[in-house]
């Protein structure tokens, strides 16, 4: 983050406060230990590119801590995100490009790796500003959660519920830190190399009645693309215990300044139309999600267009490794492949049962299939791929283990675009209340 500006806020906030709005703010404070224990394990089954297959081992923690505000038409607060990650078994050979684990200049693990941020925050009415340390989840930036540290993003938001069924957002961010990092960065996609450091955003989403919510996004990452999201989202109740749901979405992304010239540095990987690097893309998706009792079945399409990739925020590129791992928001941005790739063409089922509905509570399983064609890469265009995931998790209901959580991830994908894989997570977590 820019710590001179940080602290320039904190001091400010500081001289506006007495004895007695201090004690408000620690009053309503809360602060969570929350665990995690990763292991990772990813096998290349085919491709010249070494090593083959990745191990890590690691155990995370992360103290969250969220003050209160201080009292009056302004309150003033600050929030504190600790991490730190211990590496339990990794190696050389096992341990690359900083995927989870930091690595240390001969490519081994480091034994262990941390971070701090800190977040100021003001709010008046319902509305509250934030700058610092954030996690943003929103459909033109999903800060990535997939290892055992989340990826972090350093910038302003303001958050605003002053109007009815109505919630708007906007801001900058400057910086990012990748899951498997210490490091700061500025901002990039997909092959490019050289740092932007300012991506603005604003939207809101609009709940037109209790069934259907409307949203709209705008992004701006400088010299790289502006970026327009419309959602659609309606539920429908069929009965007390069945609802069917319309998740439909459309990206519309268009090359923005020094991407537009295609200049070296600033273009993207992959295919594109003129091969120049230029991005030009319409995503949309339409997602059909019929729920009864315990189970819910899904059914998907989504269409990408052939200007080039679907793009979004991606640090993957730069010099530092532990800057790869990014999200997207698409039903297809799944644990090995993303299905964006230009001109790709997906089709998706998912089975999910919730166990509860037989009597054994915190216990969760999905299944999905996901089927590409019709990819467009530099190499051919009218390729195929396919990934298939199993999602298990359980959540202890009682005893000495009460709320510690059991999670297994198993992925196998094929692809034409990419390299075969096959993937396992297992993951336990445990969250201590502290405040």
């Amino acid at each position: 983050m820019n710590r001179k500006k940080l602290s320039t806020t904190f001091a400010l906030a500081c001289v506006a406060l007495s004895n007695h709005a201090f004690a408000d703010i620690l009053s309503d404070s809360k602060a969570t230990l929350g665990m995690r224990n990763f292991y990772f394990n990813n096998d290349n089954r085919d491709g010249t590119a070494a090593p083959s297959k990745t191990e890590e081992w690691a155990q995370g923690f992360m103290l969250d801590y969220k003050s209160g505000y201080t009292g009056g038409t302004v309150g003033f607060g600050v929030d504190a995100l600790g991490m730190l990650g211990v590496t339990l078994d990794s190696g050389k050979g096992r341990n690359v490009g900083s995927t989870m684990i930091p690595s240390d200049s001969d490519n081994r693990a480091v034994d262990e790796w941390s971070r701090l941020g800190l977040t100021g925050k003001v709010k008046m009415s319902k509305s509250e500003l934030r700058y610092g340390t954030l996690i943003p989840k929103l459909p033109i930036l999903v800060a990535n959660d997939g290892r055992v540290l989340p990826q972090t993003f350093e910038g302003g938001q303001i958050t605003s519920d002053e109007f009815k069924d109505l919630t708007l957002i906007g801001g900058r961010i400057e910086h990012a830190t990748g899951r498997g990092s210490t490091d700061q960065t500025g901002l990039s996609v997909v092959g490019g190399t050289r740092e932007s450091n300012k991506f603005d955003f604003a939207g809101g989403d609009w709940k037109v009645t209790k069934d259907l919510t409307a949203q709209y996004y705008y992004a701006n990452l400088d010299n790289y693309y502006t970026q327009q999201f419309f959602g659609l989202i309606h539920t429908f109740a069929l009965s007390d215990n069945q609802s069917l749901k319309t998740d439909l979405r459309y990206f519309k992304t268009d090359s923005s300044g020094e991407n537009s010239s295609g200049t070296s540095g600033y273009r993207i990987s992959g295919y594109t139309k003129n091969g120049d690097g230029v991005i030009d893309n319409r995503t949309w998706s339409a997602a059909l999600i019929y729920t009864k009792g315990g189970y819910a079945l899904t059914a998907g399409y989504q269409s990408v267009s052939d200007g080039s990739n679907f793009t979004q925020l991606n640090q993957g590129s730069l010099v530092d490794k532990g800057a790869v791992g990014s999200s997207l928001y698409l039903y297809t941005d799944r644990l090995l492949q993303s299905f964006n790739r230009a001109g790709e063409k997906t089709a998706f089922g998912q089975y999910a049962y919730d166990f509860a509905a037989l009597g054994i509570p915190g216990l969760k399983a999905s299944i999905i299939y996901l089927s590409g064609d019709n990819i467009k890469t530099t190499s051919g265009n009218d390729q195929k791929e396919w990934e298939r995931d199993i999602i298990l998790d359980y959540v202890v209901q009682s005893g000495a283990l009460k709320n510690v959580g059991f999670g297994w991830r198993n992925a196998k994908s094929n692809s034409e675009a990419a390299r075969n894989q096959d993937q396992n997570r297992l993951i336990v977590s445990y969250s201590i209340p502290l405040l």
